[in-house]
């Protein structure tokens, strides 16, 4: 009975040794849970506020990108604005030279090309300029082939050989295509 008493001694501090080892694992791990809870709150207000700067940088981006773009669209605008009166004024302009090419009077001829002279550096001082097509090689941006014939020379194949209608700019952009004759 002796044995068997010390035995079940021996089991009982074996058994209060696992409890009280089940406890203190309890006992650490509610520890780290409240130092988690601790943690928690703080980590969750670092991720706030590091996501609160993510939107700011990415709308004062936003933003500055739209002014950028605002004052660009501005200044094209402004550039531009005179476009429509122009290319609808180049057909006055095609008209004196067809006068200055048709009149035989030669004091007329004067007045019509000091009117056209005034006109062109008007429209030079707006950004006009006359496109250069005749001896070019055909561009489909810059020409507009009106038909094609056999080309006097072979350095002229695939050139433009004669110019019907002259083409313009305006501030590097193509206002009015050149109606051209090309080569082949």
């Amino acid at each position: 009975m002796a044995k068997k008493k010390k035995e079940d001694t021996v089991e009982m501090e074996g058994q209060e040794q696992d409890q009280q080892t089940v406890e203190n694992t309890k006992a650490q791990s509610d520890n780290s849970e409240n130092k988690d809870e601790a943690k928690s709150p703080i980590e969750e207000l670092e991720i706030q506020v590091k996501e609160a700067n993510d939107k700011y940088v990415r709308l004062y981006s936003d933003f500055d990108n739209f002014r950028k773009r605002t004052i660009k669209e501005k200044a094209e605008l402004i550039q531009n604005a005179s476009e429509k009166v122009i290319s609808e004024m180049l057909v006055v302009l095609d008209d004196f030279e067809r006068a200055i090419n048709n009149t035989q009077d030669q004091e007329q001829v004067e007045g019509i090309k000091l009117i056209k002279h005034k006109m062109e550096s008007i429209f030079e001082r707006q950004g006009l300029k006359k496109m250069e097509s005749k001896g070019q090689k055909f561009d489909m941006d810059l020409h507009e082939a009106i038909t094609e014939i056999p080309a006097p020379e072979d350095s002229l194949k695939g050139c433009v050989v004669d110019v019907v209608e002259e083409g313009y700019f305006l501030n590097d952009k193509v206002i009015r295509f050149a109606k051209v004759v090309v080569g082949k």
